[in-house]
């Protein structure tokens, strides 16, 4: 080889190396140099609010490894909260024979999380941009059972297709556009328990069971644009109860750490699975809200001696000890304690039935007139599928019923209550009114000073149906229809 060819050669040597420094591939953290592969790989992400006001990153992926979480430029790698898994078969729920959902739930993706900074200004995690949370939020939005049932006992199955059938999707593409400081959703997220019948085209192809498909078309996609809005408190409902959906519960929504043998895998492990101590989440002023996990609530007085009276007898002891934090708090769980129910006669026409038996037989014992701690002065639920909005004239906390978030409608409850119709017998009804339209509801205030709260229902289309003021001294409520 002579001078020149060995010229040559360093030339391109050097060259290479110019062009190599100049295109590497190392990871970049300014959210436009986010990995494609990161990037294509993720599924979900939202914010999760939990005990005194903790914001949690949580991302769903395809990856083998979590992302990073950037919070104002600096990246952390974020948490395992879940690795990919198919879980056992668990047996069917009791008294419910007619399903098909017993079936092994498959996980084939990777849960991460990680905790928010306080004061955060910007977080994104591979390129998608996190709400961060409002230490005193102004705008809350409350909905609540917004799954799309499918269910063969009853053969209840609900058009899945068809968006003037399951609102879900349309009531959240309105109630984003609200944009809301905060997102409370009262349970009921999974709804789709078994397959659809052949010849309905309406559900057709729908997945079913408990596994991720199903929670990513009955929450994840439909939720996504208000996820990406702000952050939210979730309530869990008795579908998420261990017998249903309670291991994507876990794995996904509650704002817990993950625990084995609290994840309602092993059927022998239910009693850790499926009942959680209550927390608040503060808001500002003087206001909190009060979380209670009532996913295995049952419809009937309990008795003392049954082992979940106990279990509740402490957990609402713990709820008194957290109202003392605040002069107004807004409890909030998924059985309406203190609404209405309809249910079809054997005759024909609808009955009234009253408010969540089981919970006010173990409330009975520390407050046997008014349920609740003085400093409790509202009450959000879900589990009926309508909106209700009832006042007292005797001294109850106001019942809120948003369970109209999407899920197949219950009867309409009647416009005038039967004379001897209470959701509790100390009470005394001031307002009611009620709707099985499809919508979600906002709650707002002045300032954070301000005692007072101005609360809307809307329909899925953003008409609204009800206004209310509640405060300390006032609890009213109007229509528009």
């Amino acid at each position: 080889m002579n001078l020149k060819t060995n010229f040559t050669a360093i030339l391109i040597l050097g060259f290479s190396l110019i062009a190599l420094s100049c295109t590497s591939t190392a990871p970049s953290h300014s959210g436009s140099g986010v990995a494609a592969s990161d990037k294509n790989s993720l599924l979900a992400t939202w914010v999760v609010i939990g005990d005194q006001g903790i914001a949690i990153a949580r991302a769903i992926t395809q990856a083998s490894n979590c992302p990073d979480l950037i919070q104002d430029g600096v990246a952390t790698t974020m948490q395992v909260r879940a690795l990919p898994a198919t879980t056992p078969q668990r047996p069917v729920a009791q008294g419910a024979t007619a399903l098909s959902s017993d079936k092994p739930a498959a996980f084939p993706v990777l849960t991460c999380e990680a905790q928010l900074k306080t004061g955060v200004v910007q977080a994104s995690v591979a390129g998608n941009a996190l709400p961060v949370p409002k230490p005193q939020p102004l705008r809350i939005l409350v909905l609540g059972d917004s799954g799309c049932r499918l269910k063969a006992e009853g053969n209840a199955f609900q058009s899945c297709n068809d968006p003037g059938k399951w609102a879900f999707p349309t009531v959240v593409k309105t109630a984003a556009q609200f944009a809301p400081d905060l997102v409370v959703h009262v349970g009921d997220y999974q709804y789709r328990e078994s397959p659809c019948p052949a010849g309905i085209s309406e559900c057709a192809d729908s997945p079913w069971g408990y596994g991720w498909d199903t929670w990513q078309a009955d929450f994840f996609t439909p939720a996504a644009p208000l996820l990406n809005v702000a952050p939210w408190v979730m309530a869990r409902g008795n579908h998420e109860s261990c017998a249903r959906a309670g291991q994507g519960w876990w794995r996904f929504l509650d704002a817990r750490a993950l625990q084995s043998g609290r994840d309602c895998i092993a059927a022998v492990d239910d009693v850790r699975g499926d009942y959680s101590d209550p927390y608040a989440v503060p808001l500002g002023g003087d206001t909190q809200l009060i979380l209670f996990d009532s996913s295995k609530a049952a419809g009937k007085a309990m008795a003392k001696t049954d082992p979940a009276f106990s279990i509740y007898a402490q957990e609402f002891q713990q709820v008194d000890q957290l109202a003392q934090h605040a002069g107004f708090s807004i409890f909030i769980e998924h059985h309406p304690i203190l609404g209405f129910a309809p249910e079809k006669g054997k005759s024909g026409g609808v009955e009234v039935r009253p408010g969540n038996l089981a919970l006010q037989s173990v409330l009975l014992e520390s407050h046997p007139q008014r349920l609740f701690d003085p400093h409790v002065q509202l009450l959000l639920a879900g589990h009926v599928h309508l909106f209700e909005a009832i006042t007292f004239g005797s001294d109850h906390p106001m019942q809120i019923v948003s369970g109209n978030g999407g899920s197949s409608p219950d009867v309409d409850l009647p416009a005038v209550l039967p004379t001897n119709a209470t959701p509790f017998s100390a009470t005394k009804v001031d307002h009611f009114n009620s709707t099985s339209k499809s919508g979600f509801m906002t709650m707002e205030r002045a300032s954070v000073t301000s005692s007072e709260w101005t609360m809307k229902s809307y329909d899925q289309n953003g008409v609204l149906m009800t206004t209310c003021f509640i405060s300390k001294e006032r609890k009213t409520c109007s229509t528009t229809e």
